[in-house]
C-alpha cells in the first residue's frame, strides 16, 4: 500500500517513470510516534522525505525560544528536496504531528540519477516551485487575510470540495493549527467563535460547516 501511496506523491509522479522502481527498491520506511523527532535543525540533510501517512511538520526556533511552524506536510506531499541535494543542513527541524509514517530516500540515490538524467533535476526543481509556490500563498494569507479568514481556508481545504455541509476531523492538535496559521491559540479560538456567524461549530476535534458555500465566499472576501 505504501509503495502505491509514494508512486502517487506528487515528488514520484514528477519523475521519469524509468527511474521509480529504482528509488523506491533503495528508499526506506519508517513508522514516527506523535512528537518523535525526524531530524534536527543544522543536522545534514541526506534524504528526500515523502509523508506516507499521517503529518509531520517543520519548524524553527526563534532566538527567544518560540516554536515558529514553516510548514505541514500529510501523505503524498515531500520535503527536504532543495538542502538532501545540495547536503546543506536543515534550515528547520522535523517532527511527527501525529503518528506517521514517512519514507526516506538518500541523497546519493538522487545524485546518481540526476548524474543520469537530466530530466530527474527537472522533476526535482518542478517539486522545489510547488514548495515555493504554497510558501508565497501562506505568506499572502497572513499578509492579506483575517485571522477567521485564514482559518477559514484551512477548513475549507480539508472539505474535499464540497459546496454543501461538511464535517471534518481536525487533523493535528489546535497548537499545531494556530502556529501553522500564524497566531497564537487564544486567536485560534476567538476565529472559531467568530465562524460561527458563518455556520462553523466545533466539537473537540471535529469542525461542522453547515454551508460550505457561504464559507467559502467570506474566505475569499477581501473586504
Amino acid at each position: 500500500m505504501y509503495k502505491m501511496i509514494a508512486r502517487n506523491s506528487l515528488f514520484m509522479r514528477a519523475l521519469p517513470d524509468v527511474h521509480v522502481d529504482a528509488i523506491l527498491s533503495q528508499a526506506t520506511w519508517r513508522h514516527f510516534e506523535r512528537g518523535e523527532t525526524l531530524f534536527m535543525q543544522e543536522d545534514s540533510a541526506d534524504a528526500i522525505h515523502i509523508v506516507l501517512d499521517g503529518w509531520v511538520k517543520l519548524y524553527r526556533m526563534t532566538r527567544g525560544g518560540t516554536e515558529a511552524v514553516v510548514s505541514v506536510f500529510t501523505r503524498g506531499e515531500s520535503f527536504g528536496e532543495a538542502v538532501a541535494l545540495r547536503k546543506l543542513p536543515y534550515p528547520v527541524s522535523g517532527e511527527a504531528a501525529t503518528n506517521c509514517e514517512v519514507m526516506h530516500i538518500p541523497t546519493n540515490v538522487m545524485l546518481q540519477l540526476v548524474k543520469q538524467d537530466p530530466e530527474v533535476a527537472l522533476s526535482i526543481l518542478s517539486s522545489t516551485f510547488t514548495h515555493l509556490h504554497g510558501l508565497v500563498t501562506q505568506l499572502e494569507q497572513l499578509k492579506a487575510k483575517t485571522a477567521p479568514q485564514r482559518v477559514a481556508e484551512f477548513l475549507l481545504a480539508l472539505c474535499d470540495g464540497t459546496s454543501e455541509d461538511c464535517t471534518i476531523q481536525l487533523p493535528y492538535d489546535k497548537v499545531l493549527i494556530a502556529g501553522r496559521l500564524g497566531m497564537k491559540p487564544e486567536s485560534l479560538s476567538r476565529a472559531f467563535s467568530r465562524l460561527g456567524t458563518y455556520g462553523v461549530r466545533i466539537d473537540k476535534s471535529s469542525a461542522i460547516i453547515s454551508d460550505v458555500q457561504r464559507l467559502r465566499d467570506y474566505a475569499r472576501d477581501d473586504g
